[in-house]
């Protein structure tokens, strides 16, 4: 056991030193864990920000004034006048988002209860501010003909009061969900990344061979690739948690940060053999880059870190239980979102940890098969 795990210490110190001379891996690395981070942070937003309004006001009135006057920034920009002719072009052209249609006689109609209609044209190409922004512009147009018809600028009446809790995202900004959520996936994406390139480059570095020869076993050098890879992505997601996410964005880590690198490890157990598993199938990296990138788009699409995993078919969330990124995606968010303990994401720890066996097994067996054969 001594000589097993001082041969998979030796080999993993041989990877870094690898890893060390790769310029390139070194860079994918830095900028995966904050670049990358940052901008998609701070770029990719869900919230309606900066909406295109335009309006057509047939009516004139006092009512249709003060509706396009609640129309304001940060979540729709200054409402633009066009008219009636206007409005099939502006929406073909895709000028604006929502396109908003007083009739005549709107306030005429309103004050003696007659029910009018009012007309909004939505851009549903643009889906995330088409749903949500229209859903703000209904609220908009619903209390401001209610303050006109009880003649009560202060509120809206409301039959009830409705006090809204927003846990563990007090103001609903997105770039706390898609920054912690940046890492878990490249945490993925990088674990089988590193080690199937460290796989298919002792193959065109010609040192394959000289693992051939040397008395150590597959499971020794899987495990050296595994440790020293998977070194360098949880020094550089601590690293980008404390720098990136809660220096340069501000976001709050409400768990224990001790408590995510254990479940980690044992993710990248399941991963990092992933990597190596597709690298075996392949010959060279352009080769093993295509087999990867469909397998890690519906890892990340469909592991419940882009869309809850309500959302996706009941048959499909079944069939994604036996990828590890699911359970790693649920046991990060409970412990980074919302302060989760042990007593909490333990069947997820014991789910990745059964998983990481089996992938390790698969894994090893096929990479025994690769070095009997010295493809």
């Amino acid at each position: 056991m001594g000589r097993w795990l001082f041969n998979i210490y030796r080999l993993g110190l041989k990877e870094l030193r690898s890893l060390k001379t790769d310029p390139v891996l070194l860079l994918l690395i830095v900028y995966m864990f904050s670049f990358a981070i940052y901008a998609v942070a701070t770029g990719a937003k869900v919230e309606v920000v900066n909406a295109s309004v335009a309006y057509v006001d047939l009516d004139q009135s006092d009512l249709s004034g003060r509706i396009v006057d609640a129309i304001l920034p940060p979540e729709f920009e200054d409402p633009q006048r066009i008219s009636a002719a206007e409005v099939d072009r502006v929406m073909d052209d895709g000028e604006y988002v929502f396109v908003l249609s007083f009739p005549p006689n709107f306030e005429a109609d309103v004050i003696a209860e007659r029910v009018p209609e009012l007309q909004l044209n939505v851009d549903a190409t643009a889906m995330v501010q088409a749903g949500n922004g229209s859903v703000f512009l209904q609220q908009i147009i619903a209390d401001e003909i209610t303050k006109f018809e009880s003649q009560d600028d202060t509120s809206s009446t409301l039959p009830i009061d409705l006090i809204v809790s927003a846990q563990f995202n007090p103001n609903m900004k997105s770039t706390w969900f898609s920054s912690v959520m940046q890492i878990i996936n490249n945490v993925t994406i990088l674990a089988v990344m590193l080690t199937g390139a460290a796989l298919i480059r002792e193959r065109e570095h010609g040192t394959i061979e000289h693992l051939l020869v040397m008395p150590v076993s597959p499971s020794e050098i899987m495990l050296a690739k595994i440790w020293a890879n998977g070194l360098a992505i949880i020094i550089a997601a601590i690293l980008s948690l404390w720098l990136v996410i809660q220096g340069f964005l501000s976001v709050p880590i409400a768990g224990s940060i001790m408590l995510f690198i254990a479940g980690t490890v044992l993710y990248l157990l399941s991963v990092a053999g992933l990597g190596i598993l597709l690298a075996t199938f392949t010959t060279s990296m352009p080769q093993f880059g295509l087999l990867v990138m469909p397998v890690l788009v519906i890892m990340n699409l469909l592991s419940g870190s882009t869309t809850p995993m309500e959302s996706i078919p009941e048959w499909l969330q079944t069939m994604m239980q036996a990828s590890p990124s699911t359970h790693f995606v649920s046991f990060s968010q409970a412990i980074l979102y919302r302060g989760a303990g042990m007593e909490t994401v333990w069947p997820d720890m014991v789910v990745m940890a059964g998983l990481s066996a089996v992938f390790f097994a698969i894994s090893l067996m096929r990479f025994r098969q690769t070095m009997a054969s010295g493809q």
